[in-house]
């Protein structure tokens, strides 16, 4: 029988959100779990992706992008709207796990694991000044290597060099700072080449960590309002992906609150 208080995947509570299955459990439970994970010798290329609504919203749009999110072991709360409708749906101890956060927090416990990080992703240079920052806040931090891909499709030739640099550097768990959708895109298309024991997606957690973005004051992030801070640095980039997906993740979410509308998981 499962040990309720286990921190196995397997025994996480999940709630379903348009679709989407979303872990709804405290932030610290959620760390120990993928802790496990990393303790374990098994290398399976366990995927983390901290998804918000625009992913939410994606994968209303692709039922193959919804199918990656529901492939994860770990599918969390990366907004404090998942946040709302999990406690809603009967998951009241559910906590966000922001991508930062969980990256900050990972990288921090993970040297006296001995994990060894890759970062893939971030603007030219800003891998290697990640790596610089994470070792000096955790001394003794092990980082394999870093890669900044191009703003293209790869060919197959970059993709088997990208797999065998990955590889040959022995890195235990691949940071990958993208976008989504293209950020959990490429960990279902390149996890069976990989030999990893963890894939974790963290957006703008790069930048976030070399201060090119800043961080909202913590009363944003409680009041569900970060995504407003977050266009008032970045207006051109998000006003219109912001003014599209806010408006359908509420509309659909009553929907799904009324029984108007029911929503597959496959």
């Amino acid at each position: 029988m499962t040990n309720p208080d286990s921190n196995a995947p397997s025994s996480l509570c999940r709630s379903v959100v348009l679709g989407v299955r979303v872990v709804s459990e405290p932030f610290e439970k959620v760390l120990a779990s993928v802790v496990d994970v990393l303790e374990s010798p098994v290398r399976e290329a366990v995927y983390l992706f901290p998804t918000g609504v625009h992913g939410v919203i994606e994968a209303q749009k692709d039922p193959d992008f919804r199918r990656i999110l529901n492939g994860a072991v770990f599918n969390v709360a990366d907004g404090m709207p998942l946040v709302r409708v999990s406690q809603l749906q009967g998951y009241p101890r559910a906590e966000r796990a922001f991508g930062p956060d969980v990256m900050w927090a990972l990288l921090g416990r993970s040297v006296a694991l001995g994990t060894s990080h890759f970062f893939y992703g971030g603007k030219e240079g800003v891998g290697e000044t990640l790596a610089e920052i994470s070792k000096e806040a955790f001394p003794g931090l092990r980082v394999a290597g870093t890669y900044c891909p191009p703003f293209r499709p790869l060919n197959s030739d970059e993709e088997t060099e990208i797999v065998e640099l990955i590889n040959g550097s022995g890195a235990d768990l691949v940071w990958v700072g993208l976008s989504t959708p293209k950020q959990e895109r490429w960990v279902a298309a390149f996890r069976e080449r990989l030999d990893v024991k963890l894939l974790c997606t963290v957006g703008a957690a790069f930048d976030y960590h070399t201060g090119s973005i800043t961080v909202a004051p913590k009363w944003v992030k409680v009041v569900s309002l970060e995504w407003l801070f977050r266009l008032f640095q970045e207006p051109r980039r998000l006003w219109r992906r912001y003014f599209e997906i806010v408006p359908k993740f509420l509309f659909l979410i009553l929907l799904q609150a009324t029984g108007l509308r029911r929503y597959t998981e496959e």
